[in-house]
């Protein structure tokens, strides 16, 4: 499966994710949904977001244009919301998943598939 069919299919394709992105851990994008542009210097910042979960507690991350605010961050995940909005910012060995979520879908959800993913990807060396 293509890295643009992990994004259409198993996360924005279950209609919990609205935006999406595929991230290097070294960095570069591999796949992203439609409109959902992460800036260079927004990217640099997730990527160095694992390392310093405090500072992203700290200050929150601004992914697409939108600053959300840190619920959780720790070397795998961070769960950031804006009102009823949220995002989620997972890494794998090699990749880093950046997910949207718009009401009315929940965080549980949310982050049910998107860790899911995750899970999946770091099974199979990713």
């Amino acid at each position: 499966m293509s890295w643009q069919a992990y994004v259409d299919t198993n996360l924005v394709g279950t209609t919990k994710i609205a935006q999406a992105a595929i991230l290097g851990a070294q960095g570069g994008v591999w796949a992203t949904s439609e409109g959902f542009e992460i800036s260079p210097d927004e990217q640099a910042r997730i990527l160095q977001a694992h390392s310093q979960p405090s500072a992203i507690q700290a200050s929150g991350l601004v992914i697409a244009g939108v600053k959300y605010f840190c619920l959780q961050a720790n070397e795998r995940s961070i769960y950031l919301k804006k009102g009823v909005d949220g995002a989620i910012v997972v890494k794998t060995t090699q990749a880093i998943l950046c997910c949207i979520y718009k009401a009315p879908a929940q965080a549980p959800e949310a982050t049910t598939i998107v860790e899911g993913l995750a899970d999946y990807l770091i099974g199979v060396g990713y």
